[in-house]
């Protein structure tokens, strides 16, 4: 294959430099309607603000814009893989030692962008193998699973908000349209899935409750929102025991990093691994998921929906992604639009989370099988079981007054130190 194609000329190679027009600030309108999905529900799902979660979205792709020079087309936005220990975290310490946790996080992607810079990108692949990450991730996903459950079902904290069998139609049209538009999904409409299982959950809502004549949708958070607010900003709190709790989270989306920052080289056919460098993508994004937790909104992360979209719209300048972010910023002073979010019927959350929470276990699993034979082997088969077996069973440990290492925490920390001080396999 030539550098050309019968498409005209590479596309790849003359609309990557940076600059802005009307035209990229529609193409940036569109990318930000494909993250909008997946960006509004960790807050929904986690009791973050949604309105801060747009906010932090924004502000964090401009941080990782300057950072990177803006050379990468890439949106940051929430991060799924935190969902759990965010649930645990507001439970445990409340919302702002939780917030100040994950600020922690970001700052922890920072000290491996140096890490990088001094021992090579290969450091951070010797120090969190496949075997370390692959069940971590599984745990992240499979924790969750009561939680997608309970809620598809109807129940709050023990209490059945919805009619059982009620709330289990809604979910599952939501669930339903989610996985016929991933998989049948054409253009635009593939890199959607949310959105579109949201739209159907909420017409189900409608419909259902004409027909029967109950109110599923509770319109009161919608009118009782101001046209025009100031998102719900929380300042953070630096809690020791909430910090090492979250940080080992932090290993699943930092291996991720590498993942995205590659498929969005493949797509533009430039290699930002080394221009700017994973070193300056890995700053980035720390940056970026430092300054959300400081201002209260989730973890960021580059999102592969919206490289998708970069994918099938062929528009490679990263100033689309600028303007994504712009237009993010002004939704999140746009109170109706979080309270308009706020009415969308629980059920209809719990059947989309039945799949994403699913499809993170699956990526836990797509990470093992790079081990190959490898993952037979005995020293691997103790480390992964004993990692899940920690995440997913519940154990505690205590350390001093008010300090304790569980569930995903835990679970990172075991695999980082049964990597380290079990012996390799003997031929």
């Amino acid at each position: 294959m030539t550098a050309t194609s019968d498409r005209s000329p590479v596309p790849e190679l003359q609309d990557t430099a940076y600059r802005f027009s009307p035209k990229q600030a529609l193409i940036g309108a569109q990318m930000l309607f494909v993250a909008f999905g997946a960006l509004v529900l960790v807050p929904l799902l986690t009791g973050l603000n949604p309105g801060v979660a747009l906010f932090t979205a924004g502000i964090g792709t401009l941080i990782f814009q300057i950072v990177t020079r803006g050379q990468v087309p890439v949106f940051l936005a929430s991060s799924f893989a935190f969902i759990a220990p965010i649930l645990y975290g507001v439970q445990t310490w409340g919302m702002a030692a939780t917030t100040g946790g994950l600020a922690a996080a970001g700052l922890l992607y920072v000290a491996l962008s140096f890490a990088i810079r001094a021992f090579g990108a290969g450091f951070l692949h010797r120090l969190l193998p496949p075997v370390v990450v692959g069940p971590v991730i599984m745990v992240i996903g499979l924790s969750l699973a009561p939680v997608a459950v309970n809620m598809a079902t109807g129940l709050a904290g023990g209490t059945q908000v919805m009619p059982r069998n009620t709330a289990l139609l809604l979910a599952a049209a939501a669930l339903g349209t989610t996985m016929l538009t991933a998989i049948l999904g054409r253009g635009i409409m593939r890199v959607v899935p949310i959105l579109a299982g949201v739209a159907a959950g909420y017409a189900a809502a409608l419909i259902l409750g004409a027909a029967t004549g109950q109110s599923l949708i509770d319109t009161a958070p919608l009118a009782a929102a101001d046209w025009f607010a100031i998102p719900a900003f929380v300042a953070p709190e630096f809690n020791p025991a909430a910090i090492l709790f979250i940080l080992p989270v932090a290993i699943a989306p930092a291996i991720e990093h590498f993942g995205d920052i590659m498929a969005i080289s493949n797509v533009t056919r430039r290699d930002y691994m080394q221009k700017p460098g994973i070193q300056n993508t890995m700053l980035g994004d720390g940056l970026a998921t430092a300054a959300a937790g400081l201002l209260g909104g989730p973890p960021n992360t580059t999102y592969s929906e919206v490289t998708g979209a970069v994918t099938l719209t062929r528009a490679f300048n990263p100033a689309i992604m600028t303007w994504a972010a712009i237009f993010a910023i002004a939704l999140s002073f746009m109170g109706k639009l979080s309270g308009a979010l706020a009415t969308i019927p629980m059920p209809v959350m719990g059947g989309i989370m039945i799949l994403l929470f699913g499809m993170v276990t699956v990526v836990g699993l797509s990470v093992l099988a790079k081990l190959g034979e490898a993952l037979s082997e005995a020293r691997n088969m103790v480390i992964i079981s004993t990692v899940l077996v920690i995440g997913l069973g519940g154990l505690t440990l205590q350390f001093g007054e008010g300090f304790t290492l569980a569930g995903i925490g835990l679970s990172g920390v075991a695999g980082l130190l049964l990597n380290q001080i079990l012996p390799q396999q003997r031929g």
